[in-house]
C-alpha cells in the first residue's frame, strides 16, 4: 500500500499532495477547536499503535504479504480530524524513518489511506449507526467497513499508477483489489476483535460510540 518514489506521475503526486495538505491542516485546525485535552495521550497511544502494528506483515499468498491499516480504526477511536492528524504523523514518520513510502509519493499515501482509507469509510460507518442500533451493529459493521477501507485505499493506488503510465487501469484495478480484498480481511478481524474489547472494557476510548443510543434489541 505504500508507494514508493519513482511510481506515481509528477502531476498526480503534486495534485493529491496538495489535496492532502489542504485537509491536514483544515484538520488540524477542528483538533485544537474541538479536542478536549484528555484525548491527546489517546492520540499518541493510537500512533504508536497503527506504527507498530503497521510494521507486522502476514502472508497472504502467491508471495505477497500484507500489513494493518488502521486508518479506520483511528477515526473511529479519536475521530475523523484527529485520526487525519495521527495518520498523517504515522506516514511521515514511516518514510523518514524506515523508507517505507516514497517522500515524494507522501501526499499520495496520505491521500490513499488517511483520506480514501479513513475517512471516506468513517462517513458510511457513522452513516451506517443512524440506521442500526446495538453493540452487535457496532461491531459488525466497524469490521466491515473496515475491510472496505483497505480495497478503497487499494483501488485509490490502482487508479493512481494507471494514470501514471504503469499499468493498464483493468489490470491494476484486478491485481491491487484482488490481493487487498484478502488483506482486508485480517483488518476485519483486527478492528472487529479491538473495538468489541474496547466498547466492553473502556467505551470511553471510543469516541464514536455512544451507549446511550443503544437501544434493548
Amino acid at each position: 500500500m505504500h508507494i514508493p518514489d519513482g511510481f506515481i506521475s509528477l502531476p498526480v503526486n503534486l495534485s493529491l499532495g496538495a489535496t492532502s495538505v489542504v485537509a491536514l491542516g483544515y484538520s488540524l485546525r477542528q483538533s485544537r477547536i474541538h479536542m478536549e485535552d484528555r484525548h491527546m495521550p489517546l492520540m499518541g497511544v493510537t500512533a504508536a499503535f497503527v506504527f507498530a502494528a503497521q510494521m507486522l506483515n502476514f502472508p497472504v499468498g502467491a508471495g505477497t504479504s500484507g500489513h494493518f491499516l488502521g486508518a479506520f480504526l483511528t477515526m473511529v477511536l479519536v475521530g475523523p480530524f484527529p485520526g487525519m492528524v495521527v495518520m498523517a504523523t504515522v506516514l511521515t514518520l514511516q518514510a523518514l524513518l524506515f523508507g517505507d513510502g516514497g517522500i515524494s509519493a507522501l501526499g499520495t499515501n496520505v491521500f490513499n489511506m488517511a483520506i480514501v482509507g479513513g475517512m471516506l469509510p468513517w462517513l458510511g460507518f457513522r452513516f451506517t449507526l443512524y440506521l442500526l442500533r446495538g453493540r452487535s451493529a457496532f461491531v459488525i459493521s466497524g469490521a466491515l467497513f473496515a475491510w472496505f477501507s483497505v480495497l478503497l485505499a487499494a483501488l485509490a493506488a490502482a487508479v493512481e499508477l494507471s494514470i501514471s503510465g504503469l499499468l493498464p487501469l483493468k489490470l491494476s484495478l484486478y491485481a491491487m483489489g484482488g490481493v487487498h480484498s484478502l488483506i482486508g480481511l485480517g483488518e476485519a478481524v483486527i478492528t472487529g476483535a479491538a473495538l468489541s474489547l474496547l466498547i466492553t472494557r473502556r467505551p470511553d476510548l471510543v469516541s464514536t460510540w455512544k451507549p446511550t443510543e443503544e437501544h434493548p434489541c
